[in-house]
């Protein structure tokens, strides 16, 4: 049995998910509300697992 990989999310899909722009969700990174994301190592995109937007859920004080 095959393990899959963890599926990553976008900075604009978790904008989504969140109900905020992708700008606000940067913001928030750099005020240090939100924890700094990972990057993709190859092009320095952030990355989001589905428990780390979980985790955003809860900062924000949404239900998960």
């Amino acid at each position: 049995m095959m393990l899959q990989p963890e599926k990553y999310y976008s900075a604009t899909e978790v904008a989504k998910i969140l109900g905020i722009s992708k700008q606000t969700l940067i913001r928030y990174e750099q005020k240090r509300i939100f924890p700094k994301a990972k990057r993709n190592a190859v092009n320095r995109w952030r990355e989001y697992t589905l428990r780390e937007i979980k985790a955003l859920k809860k900062i924000l004080g949404r239900a998960v």
